[in-house]
């Protein structure tokens, strides 16, 4: 009923738990990015179909998962190697899939976010992924924190799908952040020189959470002081400190990535008038 998806690069440390949260499926697929490690190893060990592909983009590659792999099943569901499928899910999943409609393409599943062994309750800002499709239904757009856009109705599933994002400690936290700082601040760029309009009533009212949380995001990168926004927003507004120093570690280092992106931003934008200025001097 049922194929998955994990998308991988150097991922011995995770794969395995991964793996044995999904050994109720007979149809699993590893899409590598040429890893290193034992990735590969490991999934044909777990019984795992491999296929390896060189990364050139978060959304590309991802994309080229959903468009080039066969399955065996007309569900998809799409996973990273961070991340667990508890059997009450696998339950709610397929009892939701006996009775639905041609119509909807997609699930919602809430995702737990945990700092160690605190589930961010609280302080995490974005609770729902569209993690369920139908093969040859959906579709990844934007290069950095991508976003899946399904053909057709996209409703909600109950339960948890578990997330451990520190799994590889701090450092490697930060690490992947300051890449991923440096793409939203080139992103940012793009949309600013390109006069992307952004629309405070789909930010509230959109009944799709991914328009909804795309239209938010843009209006929230236009404001000043964004790094202590998010802080007291997490903080307080999402009641972060509720999860204790987890909480509160994690409301710090969203803070910090937000300031990377706006250091980072600063630091494109001086370049490009840098260039302005130069190219009007040689006139």
């Amino acid at each position: 009923m049922i194929s998955v998806l994990i998308l991988t690069k150097n991922e011995e440390q995770d794969l395995p738990g991964c793996l044995n949260s999904v050994k109720w499926c007979d149809d699993i697929h590893i899409f590598d990015s040429f890893s290193n490690d034992k990735t590969v190893e490991i999934s044909l060990a777990a019984g795992a179909t491999v296929t390896q592909r060189k990364f050139d983009g978060y959304a590309t590659q991802r994309n080229a998962a959903l468009d080039s792999l066969k399955y065996k099943h007309t569900w998809l569901l799409i996973l990273d190697a961070d991340e667990r499928v508890p059997d009450p899910l696998v339950t709610s999943m397929k009892k939701r899939l006996h009775t639905v409609p041609d119509s909807v393409n997609g699930f919602r599943i809430r995702r737990r976010d945990y700092l160690g062994t605190t589930w961010l309750k609280h302080a995490q800002i974005s609770p729902f992924y569209i993690r369920l499709v139908r093969v040859g239904k959906a579709h990844y757009h934007r290069e950095i924190n991508e976003v899946l856009e399904v053909d057709g109705i996209v409703e909600e599933i109950d339960g948890y799908f578990d997330h451990f994002p520190f799994s590889k400690g701090f450092t490697h936290w930060l690490q992947k952040h300051n890449q991923y700082s440096s793409m939203e601040a080139q992103r940012w760029l793009e949309e600013h020189v390109g006069n992307v309009d952004f629309s405070f009533s789909k930010a509230l009212f959109s009944k799709d959470f991914s328009e909804r949380r795309y239209h938010q995001k843009g209006i929230f990168y236009k404001l000043p002081a964004r790094p202590l926004i998010k802080f007291f927003y997490m903080v307080f507004g999402r009641l972060a400190f509720l999860d204790g120093r987890a909480g509160l570690t994690y409301a710090s280092l969203q803070a910090i990535y937000e300031y990377f992106i706006v250091l980072k931003t600063k630091e494109l934008m001086d370049q490009k008038n840098l260039q302005s200025r130069q190219a009007r001097a040689k006139q």
